[in-house]
């Protein structure tokens, strides 16, 4: 049987389990969309059972496995007499919507919250955005800040990063800054790798097969004994030898 008949034979089922795709497409961003801000306003909420109860649940759905989650949605779905019909471009239209109307973009996406304006923590949008002093800390160090006195500005993003403005006597001075020339990077290029050589990788770098064996050569090693060659537009060559086990 070929992918013909299958098609002929099955397509019947083909189309059904896609129209309950579309379905449970459509049911996750709408009870999603609703619920998720009816969450976030409960967690944000100063009235602490409320938040409480939005805490737990968050921390009940991102501790259960996925798969178990679509599973219930599946099996629960049988008893809802849902009518026929495609609703292919539901996702499209709400994207559209919120990329052309500013106010439903803020309603379901957020806006920035400034943390740190001018040097000054406000305290006031922590709160609201429930980020406590550790996490704030704990940002400023992953962007290699350990004094907050040197943090002009700090926004929280809609996606949940930190964006981290330093004052400019504490920014890192660039190559244009010290009067420095420095050589444009260039992206390396994996010439090998566990073994195995990329022909048209070798092509782009201009190398060739002499030029492989040669570099091996000088590494006391072959091709089967390689993890990682890699050149960049340099000439650097980066070497890594696969460990014996």
């Amino acid at each position: 049987m070929n992918i013909l008949d299958i098609f002929t034979n099955y397509y019947k089922y083909f189309l059904r389990g896609t129209q309950t795709t579309v379905i449970v497409s459509l049911i996750t961003v709408v009870l999603g969309t609703v619920l998720g801000c009816l969450i976030a306003l409960m967690r944000l909420t100063r009235f602490k059972p409320l938040s409480a109860v939005a805490k737990l649940y968050i921390t009940v759905i991102r501790g259960t496995p996925l798969l178990v989650q679509l599973y219930i949605v599946y099996y629960q779905l049988n008893f809802i007499p849902w009518p026929s019909g495609s609703v292919l471009g539901v996702e499209l239209v709400l994207s559209w919507l919120m990329l052309c109307s500013g106010p439903l973009r803020r309603l379901f996406c957020g806006k920035p919250v400034l943390l740190i304006d001018n040097g000054r923590l406000l305290q006031g949008n922590l709160r609201l955005t429930r980020v406590t002093l550790d996490e704030l800390f704990g940002k400023l160090r992953e962007k290699d800040i350990l004094d907050i006195t040197q943090v002009q500005y700090a926004i929280l993003e809609t996606d949940g990063n930190l964006s981290v403005f330093p004052y400019a006597q504490f920014a890192p001075a660039s190559a244009k800054d010290a009067g420095v020339r420095v050589k444009e990077n260039t992206l390396p290029i994996v010439v090998a790798e566990d073994g195995r050589l990329f022909p048209e990788n070798l092509q782009k770098a201009g190398k060739d097969i002499p030029w492989v064996e040669q570099t091996l050569a000088t590494h006391e090693a072959v091709l089967e004994d390689t993890l990682l060659l890699i050149v960049d537009g340099s000439g650097k060559v980066v070497f890594v030898r696969k460990e014996r086990l």
